[in-house]
């Protein structure tokens, strides 16, 4: 058995992750995470969870790390650094917030506000979208997980970018979320009577995913790419949807997904002309991606769909957590998607 520990345990992604690993045969959780409930039962701050045996929540101080195999942190943007920073080095570290997945650490101040305050570390980090990284995974100390938002962009654009069957210069992403992407904490803006009976767009040219499509689709290419993205948010709990429009011929973009993802099993591409939805991938770890023909000549229409806590982000550090500890990756991520 491997010995886990989840720090920010008491958040979204941390919840997901307990209920993904309470099914994992070869991971044991030894401790969570989690200063502000600190002292509580984690059953008391997630009611659908107490049938589980799982340890009180600590504080980081009081977490003894010595017998831990890897850690998952679940912590706040800018947080992870001086934590992560801190552990013992025979840790391997899976971060799930956006403090290693930017390499080039003024893209990193830029779209964060702050200079990094862990550079060593931050030159080793592997970026933790499973599909393109496997191999540097394998042998990675630190993972930093992709946004959720960039997962959904990044999984159906790269590999025509790669088979160079889009114009870099056409990529239009128009991405729909649910609100569980914002996190747990209070929020004016989250609340039941802000959020519900509408949708609307937000961070309009300017969130902070868009560093990662710049990050991975200009690598890619081979060559500087900047596409336009705008979120919106649903008045939903999970899942996010990507509308994206290039120019390149529809059949030819399914054909290249279709060969990509062949043996992903977390990957599936629609026959074509279908597009995804979020209801089924809910509480799953798969991502459906559908190509349809746009009404032009020469344009295509591609979808892409997941379930923001599970692929988008707890779900996809598990399966990089499965490849770093030399475990079958789809160890606790097998289960179906949740309909209705």
């Amino acid at each position: 058995m491997k010995n886990i520990v989840i720090l920010g345990a008491s958040g979204y992604t941390g919840a997901e992750l307990v209920r993904l690993l309470a099914g994992h045969p070869e991971i044991r959780i030894s401790a969570l995470g989690a200063d502000r409930k600190a002292g509580m039962a984690y059953g008391d701050v997630f009611p659908h969870l107490r049938h589980l045996d799982l340890p009180i929540l600590r504080t980081i101080e009081e977490i003894d790390f010595s017998p831990v195999d890897l850690v998952f942190c679940a912590l706040p943007h800018a947080t992870s650094q001086r934590v992560i920073k801190a552990l013992p080095p025979h840790i391997k570290i899976v971060d799930l917030s956006a403090d290693f997945r930017l390499r080039d650490v003024d893209e990193y101040a830029k779209w964060y506000g702050g200079p990094h305050a862990a550079l060593e570390l931050q030159k080793t980090a592997v970026y933790g979208l499973t599909e393109f990284y496997r191999e540097d995974i394998k042998s990675a100390r630190l993972v930093a997980g992709t946004g959720c938002n960039a997962a959904a962009g990044l999984l159906p654009v790269l590999p025509l970018l790669k088979a160079g069957l889009i114009d870099p210069e056409e990529i239009i992403i128009d991405l729909l979320t649910g609100a569980s992407g914002a996190g747990r904490g209070a929020k004016e803006g989250m609340l039941h009577a802000e959020v519900s009976e509408g949708a609307h767009a937000y961070a309009i040219a300017s969130h902070r995913h868009l560093g990662e499509f710049d990050q991975e689709f200009s690598k890619m290419a081979g060559r500087e790419v900047r596409v336009s993205f705008t979120p919106h948010l649903l008045p939903q709990n999970r899942g996010i949807l990507a509308t994206i429009y290039v120019r390149g011929e529809a059949e030819a973009l399914h054909a290249a997904l279709a060969a990509q993802y062949k043996n992903e099993p977390f990957i599936y591409v629609l026959p074509f002309g279908q597009a995804p939805a979020t209801r089924h991938v809910r509480g799953s770890n798969y991502c459906h991606i559908g190509v349809a023909a746009d009404r032009r000549d020469g344009r295509a229409i591609v979808f892409s769909a997941l379930d923001n806590l599970t692929k988008g982000s707890s779900g996809q550090a598990l399966q990089n957590a499965n490849i770093m500890l030399g475990l079958d990756e789809q160890l606790g991520l097998e289960m179906v998607p949740l309909f209705p």
